[in-house]
C-alpha cells in the first residue's frame, strides 16, 4: 500500500516499484481508473510529469478479467479510491491466486476525512507506505490536501471524486489544513 495525500508522490513510487520489478524479471501489468484521464486513455500521469502506459479500467472486477488468462507476477493499481470497496475483494483474490498486489491511492479526502477502500486495504496490508506532500503554505510535512474553491457549475463539486491538479488542490499540513486561499508564503 502506497497512501497520502495528493502531490506526495504516490503515482511515482508505484511506478518506481514497476521498474523495479521489471528489473527483477518479473512480468508487471499498472492499471488506472477510467476517471483519471489526465495521462489520456491508457496512461498514468503523475503530477511531475512522468507516466507510463497503463490499463485505465472502469470497475474494480475488471482486475480479475484482465489477469485471470496469463497472470502477471505483479499488479499495480493507482487512483484506488475511485475504485471503491469493491476494490477490497478483488485485491485479496488476486493476493490469493499469488500475485503481487502494489496499490496506491488518496487515504484522506479533500476535507480530511478517510476515503475508502484505502483505510480498509492499509488495515490488511503486509506493507504501508504513508508519503506526505508539502504544504504549500509554510513547507511543513503535508498528511492532507485541500480543495481551493468549490464550483457549483462543476458537477463533480459535490463529490469527493473530482479530478484536479494544482489549479484546485494543495497540500497542506495539519496546522493549515482549514486555512482558505493559496499560495506559497
Amino acid at each position: 500500500m502506497i497512501a497520502g495525500p495528493m502531490f506526495a508522490g504516490k503515482t511515482e513510487e508505484l511506478l518506481r516499484r514497476v521498474r523495479r520489478a521489471r528489473l527483477a524479471g518479473l512480468r508487471a501489468e499498472v492499471f488506472g481508473h477510467r476517471l483519471d484521464d489526465r495521462g489520456g486513455g491508457d496512461r498514468l500521469s503523475t503530477h511531475t510529469g512522468g507516466g507510463a502506459a497503463a490499463h485505465m479500467l472502469e470497475h474494480a472486477d475488471q482486475l480479475l478479467g484482465a489477469t485471470s488468462e496469463d497472470p502477471p507476477d505483479m499488479v499495480a493499481v493507482d487512483e484506488a479510491q475511485f475504485f471503491g470497496t469493491s476494490l477490497v475483494p478483488v485485491v485479496q483474490q488476486l493476493l490469493e491466486s499469488g500475485i503481487r498486489v502494489e496499490v496506491a491511492g488518496l487515504c484522506v479526502t479533500y476535507d480530511g476525512g478517510p476515503f475508502e477502500p484505502l483505510p480498509t486495504l492499509m488495515a490488511t496490508a503486509e506493507e504501508v507506505v504513508k508519503l506526505t506532500a508539502v504544504c504549500s503554505l509554510c513547507g511543513a510535512d503535508a498528511a492532507f490536501h485541500t480543495r481551493l474553491r468549490e464550483d457549483a457549475s462543476d458537477p463533480l463539486a459535490a463529490t469527493v471524486a473530482q479530478i484536479g491538479g494544482s489549479e484546485s488542490y494543495q497540500a497542506r499540513c495539519r496546522s493549515h489544513r482549514r486555512v482558505r486561499g493559496g499560495g506559497i508564503r
